[in-house]
């Protein structure tokens, strides 16, 4: 028989016991660290064991969050962190920093690894590549189509974890820095501020798209799969992924309920029809103006939006107080068989059993009773008053002679003892021990002793694992350019301190790629400087499918190299790419730490890009002698598959670029890039590091690059004349011809 798993979330040791006693095959849950829910309550260590042990005791997995981008320094807290969990018997752990991936495969070799949609593997070339790597499990993107899902199931065979009901994010996980950029709160670090729950006003030019108003255009309903369930099953999904670590105990349990009754169809094959009273308790629940299906069946909806209904919908009543009554208030108690043997002047004895785990425990010694002997009756009862442990009795044989007597107290220990013994051995199997995960020196044997090696790895800025070939510190530093728009390169090639120059995949369109991409590089190469292509943000199955087409006439063309932006293209390049290709990762493929970094360079990058998100004394923390460091540029705030050209004016095939207006009158520019479908949401204004060369100096990295994405020939020139005068001429900083923003050069994220 097919096997599923039916993940719920638990921000709370009471949710946890909740969702389990709904039915849930597993629950995923932060701890006190690392987790991309700060804001939840989340476990401590205390609760996190607990929960482990809850668990285990009803055959159930849990699954611990450690989903987000962890700084250098942080990764020697990593290690202290999850030994207690691991040698309790952690089922895995969920992750989205490729550091942490090696660095838990180096140091907890036998603790299984799902990839977070933070990842966003949205292809084949991806998964394959973490399933080589040994990944057990790939969460996809949300806004994968079911007929992706399938691809993978197919040719790659990794387990398939996909969310089937609660929030969705607009942006691709893993792709949104809107939270980190105007506020601080990143959600790579499991702060997100939900500015996407906002309302902006869409602007085309001076004119308004959404009538002079501001209109939650960002804001997704939930996503509610019920009625397609089977048909996401039938697509190779293993895990349905329920969304809402910060949801209430009823709101998960009752979620959980509804789908277990619909996946046990499923599973035993008669696939009753969904009925609409179920669908009105999940409506009832909790909503966001309505339920959409997500992506699984298009690309994108302007259906999917919220709406003015942009605030989460719920009701109390008796829906709530019966969920609360069946799964809440009242103790999962898991059935046993007991035999229970008392034998004057013999030992009592007492054998209990759950599924095929049997265990014996021995008590004291059964005396002659000496006015009033104990019954059958009195003895049953005090047995099988389970209490407060997780079992109750089905049956108890009980085997006695007349006559006899025992204490209370002593049938009452024979009961804990048995009990107790029958917990351990449940749970048994799930330990492990330190010896079996790390081959340390004798001088490291123990817990403290090795998280303290690390530690101090980490702070003296030493990695964990070299890579050969580094460039030296007094290697000079390359300029770099990339460009969006063509008319922006003219500039550029004038600029004879540049270096390389980076064609962006959104200069082009399919039917042009070749021509146009082969006229600009002989343009660049005349002017003395490299030339390299880069890839889309997001490379899903119809993007592969095209690259793996053009790709023979792709190899001839005399690019220097490439950059990539996604695992899923790194997969791809080593398999059809040209070998001679030069590599570099965009920021967006995080590297907080030298972990990270070195991860990317095993895999062929020449180079990495400093994450936006680190500021300057963290930067200075990092090995940089291989990193390129964006000085100038809008950054990318979100990468969607939605499209607000398409959500107001319909979609025309053609490139354009609006405006998100919000409530501070603060403009964010919006491109949609037709060729792979998807939009780029920008910050309102440039990060410009120019005053800060003297840090940029001391950060020392292999290149500097400036961004060029919405600007005109006049100010790209503007920019690169002010910028040479600086860093070439010696010169002193001119006025830009927009005002510009430090980032978070200066202050970092939490």
């Amino acid at each position: 028989m097919k096997e599923l798993e039916l993940l719920a979330p638990a921000g709370s040791l009471k949710t946890l016991k909740a969702v389990i006693h709904a039915g849930a095959d597993a629950v995923y849950l932060g701890g006190s660290m690392f987790g991309a829910r700060a804001y939840a309550n989340n476990f401590n260590e205390e609760e996190l064991l607990e929960a482990i042990r809850f668990g285990h005791i009803h055959g159930r997995k849990i699954i611990l969050a450690v989903n987000t981008l962890l700084k250098e320094y942080e990764l020697g807290q990593l290690y202290d962190y999850l030994h207690p969990y691991y040698e309790a018997g952690l089922d895995a752990v969920i992750v989205q920093d490729m550091g942490v991936m090696e660095f838990i495969k180096t140091h907890f070799p036998n603790l299984p690894i799902h990839t977070s949609t933070q990842m966003t593997i949205t292809n084949v070339e991806g998964a394959r590549l973490l399933k080589e790597q040994g990944v057990e499990r790939v969460v996809t993107a949300r806004e994968m189509s079911l007929e992706e899902i399938q691809r993978i199931h197919d040719e790659v065979g990794v387990e398939l974890e996909s969310f089937i009901h609660g929030a969705l994010c607009y942006c691709y996980s893993g792709q949104c820095l809107f939270s980190s950029i105007i506020g601080g709160r990143s959600g790579n670090r499991g702060r997100c501020a939900q500015p996407c729950r906002l309302s902006y006003e869409v602007l085309q030019g001076e004119k308004s798209l959404t009538g002079h108003h501001a209109t939650p255009i960002l804001s997704l309903k939930d996503m509610c799969t019920l009625p397609f369930l089977y048909e996401l099953a039938d697509h190779g999904v293993y895990s349905f992924k329920i969304e809402g670590r910060m949801k209430t105990p009823e709101y998960a349990a009752g979620v959980v309920s509804i789908y277990r009754k619909y996946m046990d169809s499923y599973l035993d094959g008669s696939r009753i029809p969904v009925e609409k009273k179920d669908i009105r308790a999940l409506l009832e629940l909790g909503n966001r103006g309505g339920f959409t299906n997500g992506y699984y069946y298009h690309h994108n909806d302007s259906d999917m939006l919220s709406g003015e209904s942009a605030s989460h919908n719920k009701s109390e009543g008796v829906l709530q107080d019966n969920i609360r009554r069946e799964y809440v208030d009242t103790e999962l108690k898991e059935k046993i068989k007991g035999k229970l043997i008392l034998n004057k002047e013999c030992p009592a004895k007492i054998e209990v059993q759950y599924g095929k785990i049997k265990v014996s425990y021995q008590g004291d010694m059964v005396l002659v009773a000496q006015n009033r002997p104990l019954t059958e009756e009195v003895v049953t009862e005090k047995i099988t008053k389970t209490g407060n442990t997780p079992f109750v009795f089905e049956n108890l044989e009980v085997t006695m002679d007349d006559d006899i007597f025992m204490p209370v107290n002593q049938l009452n220990q024979l009961r804990r003892g048995a009990l107790e013994a029958l917990e351990e051995a449940l749970l048994k199997p799930y330990e492990r021990t330190l010896p079996e995960l790390v081959e340390t020196s004798s001088a490291e044997t123990d817990r403290q002793t090795t998280g303290n090696a690390i530690k101090e790895k980490q702070i003296s800025g030493q990695s964990l694992s070299q890579t050969s070939g580094q460039q030296s510190a007094g290697s000079s530093t390359e300029v770099r350019v990339l460009i969006e728009d063509a008319e922006q390169l003219p500039a550029v090639l004038k600029a004879d301190f540049v270096d390389t120059v980076y064609l962006d995949c959104m200069l082009y369109t399919r039917e042009n790629l070749i021509r146009k991409l082969s006229e600009d590089i002989d343009r660049v190469q005349a002017s003395g400087k490299k030339a390299f292509y880069v890839f889309p943000f997001i490379f899903r199955q119809q993007t592969s499918l095209f690259y793996e087409k053009i790709m023979p006439e792709l190899k001839k063309l005399p690019l220097d190299g490439i950059m990539v932006r996604s695992l899923d293209e790194i997969a791809f390049i080593k398999e059809w790419g040209n070998e001679n290709w030069q590599m570099v990762s965009d920021s967006n493929l995080y590297t907080y730490s030298n972990e990270a970094a070195e991860y990317f360079y095993h895999l062929g990058m020449m180079q990495d890009t400093i994450p936006v998100e680190l500021n300057r004394k963290e930067i200075l923390r990092r090995e940089n002698s291989r990193s390129e460091m964006i000085i100038y540029g809008r950054l990318p705030l979100m990468i969607t598959a939605q499209c607000i050209h398409k959500n107001t004016l319909g979609c025309m095939h053609q490139p354009d670029v609006l405006t998100l207006k919000d409530r501070y009158s603060v403009h964010f520019p919006v491109k949609n890039f037709c060729s792979e479908c998807y939009n780029v949401i920008y910050n309102s204004l440039p990060v410009c590091l120019f005053k800060e060369d003297v840090t940029v100096k001391k950060i020392a990295p292999a290149a500097v690059r400036l961004s060029f994405t919405t600007e005109t020939e006049e100010e790209t020139e503007q920019i690169l004349t002010i910028y040479g005068d600086i860093y070439k001429n010696g010169g002193i900083l001119g006025q830009l011809p927009m005002e510009c923003t430090n980032g978070h050069f200066k202050r970092g994220v939490e």
